[in-house]
């Protein structure tokens, strides 16, 4: 180790836990204000996305309605990786590749009605190129409009969430900057959602979709095959939970 590095000090392991008790005092009240955050997420107005935006997928011509895949909530990251970005065509953007290289596995946004999906300018032949290379499998589009622009990501990075009620399409959040830092689980993508993790705990707005936590979580290939609860898994969940609580 570095000699000059001022470390702190070395204790005794009862010192530690009592330092550690202290900090976790803190930790919690973090997560307290996090959860009142995502919160107050949840209750931000709606702005109608009344223009026809259009994007190029692996199949051709695609709306901005077809990216929902027909779930209710859509989450857009906005990577750089087209003519003029550093990297390209070899790689996308350092700073986008590193989120790229933090999103879970989908299945799980899935069962909460949520779809993921990037979107840059790059041709559809380089998208699907950069993603075999890098291991990616999320959905990605090529932006052919103002899209990137009229939300905010056409000269910066950033996570624009959307809902929709029936074809009605609604913006609800924008997450940019070091707001992308802490994005990478499932719980920090559902947390900016207008509906959140849809769990009984949550304080959301009166008729939200809600389930008890824990019970829909599952192994990300048995969703499709598991479509309702497994008892024996409500009753794993519910002692740990009761375990935990004490």
């Amino acid at each position: 180790m570095d000699k000059t590095m001022k470390t702190p000090p070395v204790v005794s392991a009862d010192a530690w836990g009592a330092a550690w008790q202290e900090m976790l005092a803190h930790e919690k009240a973090l997560t307290r204000a996090r959860d009142a955050l995502a919160a107050r997420r949840r209750r931000m107005p709606w702005m109608a996305v009344d223009k026809a935006y259009a994007f190029e997928g692996p199949q051709g011509k695609v709306t901005l309605l077809d990216l929902f895949e027909g779930r209710r909530q859509l989450i857009l990251y906005r990577a750089f990786f087209e003519p003029g970005v550093f990297g390209w065509p070899e790689h996308a953007c350092r700073g986008c590749s590193m989120v790229a290289d933090q999103v879970p596995h989908l299945s799980h946004l899935n069962a909460r009605d949520t779809t993921l999906a990037y979107i840059s300018r790059a041709p559809q032949a380089d998208i699907s190129r950069i993603k075999g290379r890098m291991g990616w499998d999320m959905p990605w589009y090529t932006i052919v409009d103002n899209f990137d622009h009229d939300f905010g990501v056409g000269e910066w990075h950033g996570h624009n969430v959307f809902v929709r009620d029936g074809d009605k399409i609604f913006r609800t959040y924008l997450i940019n900057s070091r707001g992308d830092e802490a994005i990478g689980t499932i719980w920090s993508y559902l947390d900016m959602t207008p509906l959140g993790r849809q769990e009984t705990w949550e304080d959301s707005p009166e008729g939200y979709p809600q389930t008890p936590p824990y019970k829909w979580w599952n192994w990300n290939d048995n969703y499709e095959a598991e479509t309702t609860l497994n008892q024996t898994w409500v009753e794993v969940s519910d002692a740990g939970e009761a375990n935990f609580r004490k």
